[in-house]
């Protein structure tokens, strides 16, 4: 169920309503919550998806071989730079990092090297960048069937996988690339766009319902989440 306001606002709809009609805060909590269909505050907050800030050098060890990750923020909030952050991190603790994108060239990538302040040729026999055209769910499978166990696959970025006409649907590369990750043992971050219409003024981090879905994709598919804005990482595994 779908809130009217993000639970910020609603809180302070809550206290507003306590102080006006010289109720108890959980009182007027309860009655804001029935007025979003909910039979009690509780029942409100236990529905909606936590997310917690969380730094991104502790982010990776929250990841395990076989999940799916979307990575989403609005331009420039850093997604890019999250992602081979991740990849350079998985490859201190002796995995692989994979970088497909069909949205820069080889030396923009790169050129996120030199600004993250890293030296990428110190691995270069453990870090792999693709910047070919053809990329597509079969042609990532393919690339990767030789994959060690715990390698780390960006993929830059999820709404242009089915660009091309021959290409099948965007749930269907997903689907597969989730499958495909399960039997590998690969960890998958997908970068994402996020809606036009997020307002960090109303919420202040995005979340899974603001991801922008030029074509139909189940989001579920994804078994783990991390928006970006402002500085703040949130971060959430699906329950």
């Amino acid at each position: 169920m779908k809130l009217s306001a993000p639970i910020p606002q609603l809180k302070r709809k809550a206290k507003l309503l306590s102080r006006r009609e010289r109720i108890p805060l959980h009182t007027a909590l309860d009655r804001i919550a029935a007025g979003e269909g909910f039979k009690a505050w509780s029942l409100l907050a236990a529905k909606v998806p936590k997310t917690i800030p969380l730094p991104v050098g502790e982010l990776y060890a929250r990841l395990s071989p076989g999940d799916l990750i979307l990575v989403g923020a609005r331009p420039g909030q850093g997604k890019t730079l999250m992602s081979l952050k991740l990849a350079i991190e998985a490859i201190k603790f002796g995995n692989h990092g994979v970088f497909f994108t069909l949205e820069y060239t080889e030396r923009d990538v790169l050129d996120r090297f030199r600004v993250l302040g890293v030296d990428w040729t110190l691995f270069r026999d453990r870090f792999v960048l693709d910047a070919s055209d053809a990329i597509s769910a079969d042609y990532i499978v393919d690339a990767l069937r030789t994959a060690s166990r715990g390698t780390l696959v960006v993929i830059d970025y999820l709404q242009l996988l089915d660009q091309k006409r021959e290409t099948p649907a965007l749930v269907a590369q997903v689907r597969k690339l989730k499958s495909f990750a399960e039997e590998q043992g690969l960890i998958l971050l997908f970068i994402s766009q996020i809606d036009r219409s997020y307002d960090p003024a109303m919420k202040p981090c995005p979340d899974i319902s603001d991801v922008r879905l030029p074509n139909p994709l189940d989001l579920s598919l994804f078994n783990k989440t991390c928006f970006l804005q402002s500085g703040d990482v949130c971060f959430q595994v699906a329950t």
